[in-house]
């Protein structure tokens, strides 16, 4: 499917009057009630061309416009005006918009501008076409959609941002979004891993230090805030940063200002933080683990990124862009996953999410030696693994059965009665397992040679 060209005026009738003309010239085409919603989708998808309102409730066409040429400056747009808007218009769109069009306009004239606008947006270079929408983030699932939509919610935002994700789930790739979707696009983004570096030299990275701070400090040096100035600083795994680390960073979200290591001047520190982690930083707020007050400055507005299992409908998807990505990368015929192993990745949890899927496409590209990849041709540990990961699954889900009849048939102790169950199947399976050597099996399964002589007396297994 082409791209589409987006329709944007808040006047119900336009929207209607274009939308039949395109559908005529068979045009694809996606309407917008305003700059807001359309601003909004931008991050998931991009129009071959914009024609647009100027006036409308809430961001403006020139808002709109504005930001295209800043992020998309190949993109056409045309706006629509008003004759009482015209002369303002045209000064304002000069070197900006590809046309105006004056209400009220002859659709004929408008069908011609918009395939004029068509051709010239076909005639681009296909490399610097290519480069501007290269995905970076991919997923249709309605998790990732609301993803996409909180990214474009904040396109205009400096707000402190904490993103929450398991590991390989994205996480740097939400941060380079929102920075370039923000008005600090044009600063750097710089990324530190609070957890990849000692607990030494933290702070150094972090905030620079001064000549002579410390031995082997023999000239100053610029930290990440200052490196970062003027843009965004992603503080990645925040919540390993260290206990007398949370306190300086604190200290710079409160009143904005720090100190290099060794330093007596403050530093004004004008930076957008977008932190992220893995852990759950509530329950470590609880156990003492991190600053509750950094947290509620971090905590600003929180997004949460799905883990694959969540989105398992992404994974063709996904499978699809990581194998022409490597094949593109490698030079080498891109290879194709045959149904049954999308399917059968599809049923996987993937525990290191989109940063393992990609991982294994990598290696699908380089060893795969035919161009269809079956069940059969994934990495051994993966078959393995997952074969494993399913029998866990089964077991867990006949547990989970068993303890909701218990409870339906509204039985009492519950947990002493599976308990037994659980470690009479465990020693009876141990022991067939080594041929009634009790000091084996009470070896595998990690008690004493006597707590498993009295399991076996308790349990009633000495004829078993």
């Amino acid at each position: 499917m082409s791209k589409p060209v987006w329709i944007i005026d808040d006047d119900r009738s336009i929207r209607w009057v274009l939308e039949k003309a395109l559908a005529r010239e068979e045009i694809e085409y996606k309407s917008f009630a305003s700059a807001d919603d359309a601003l909004s989708e931008l991050p998931v998808s991009l129009p071959q061309m914009v024609i647009s309102d100027i006036r409308m409730p809430g961001s403006s066409g020139l808002d709109l416009l504005q930001k295209l040429r800043d992020d998309h400056p190949n993109l056409p747009v045309i706006i629509m005006t008003a004759y009482s808007d015209l002369e303002s218009a045209v000064s304002a769109f000069q070197g900006g918009a590809f046309e105006y069009l004056p209400k009220p306009f002859d659709v004929n004239h408008a069908i011609e501008l918009i395939r004029r606008a068509l051709e010239q947006s076909q005639r681009k270079n296909i490399h610097t076409e290519e480069a501007q929408t290269a995905p970076d983030i991919l997923g249709h699932a309605p998790a990732m959609q609301e993803v996409f939509r909180a990214i474009g919610r904040l396109a205009q935002s400096n707000a402190t941002v904490l993103i929450n994700g398991e590991s390989g789930t994205g996480k740097e790739l939400v941060a380079q979004a929102l920075h370039r979707h923000s008005p600090r696009s044009d600063k750097p983004f710089v990324a530190i891993n609070t957890a990849a570096i000692p607990k030494d030299l933290l702070e150094s990275e972090l905030f620079g230090h001064e000549r002579g701070a410390f031995t082997g400090a023999t000239t100053t040096r610029h930290g990440r805030f200052e490196q970062a100035e003027g843009g965004t600083l992603f503080l990645d795994e925040i919540g390993d940063m260290p206990a007398e680390l949370q306190t300086r960073l604190l200290r710079v979200l409160s009143d904005g200002n720090f100190y290099r290591v060794g330093g007596h001047q403050p530093i004004k520190a004008n930076v957008r933080i977008i932190a992220a982690t893995h852990q759950n930083l509530d329950e470590r707020v609880k156990h003492g683990l991190f600053r509750e007050d950094l947290f509620h400055r971090l905590n600003v507005i929180r997004l949460r990124l799905p883990p694959l299992r969540e989105r398992r409908e992404d994974i063709p998807l996904l499978a699809k862009y990581f194998l022409q990505k490597s094949a593109k990368e490698l030079g080498v015929e891109q290879k194709t996953l045959s149904e049954a192993a999308l399917n059968f990745l599809s049923a996987q949890d993937i525990p290191g999410n989109v940063r393992q899927l990609e991982n294994l496409c990598h290696w699908l590209s380089v060893m795969t030696p035919t161009r269809m990849v079956e069940i059969a041709d994934l990495p051994s540990e993966w078959r393995d693994t997952q074969t494993s990961s399913t029998l866990n699954q089964d077991w867990r889900a006949s547990l989970a059965q068993q303890v909701t009849l218990a409870l339906q048939r509204n039985e009492q102790n519950i947990l002493e009665a599976l308990t037994k169950q659980f470690e009479k199947t465990l020693i009876t399976q141990a022991l067939l397992h080594t041929g009634g050597r009790r000091i084996e099996a009470s070896t595998l399964l990690g008690m004493g040679r006597n707590t498993l002589t009295r399991k076996i007396q308790e349990l009633g297994l000495e004829d078993s």
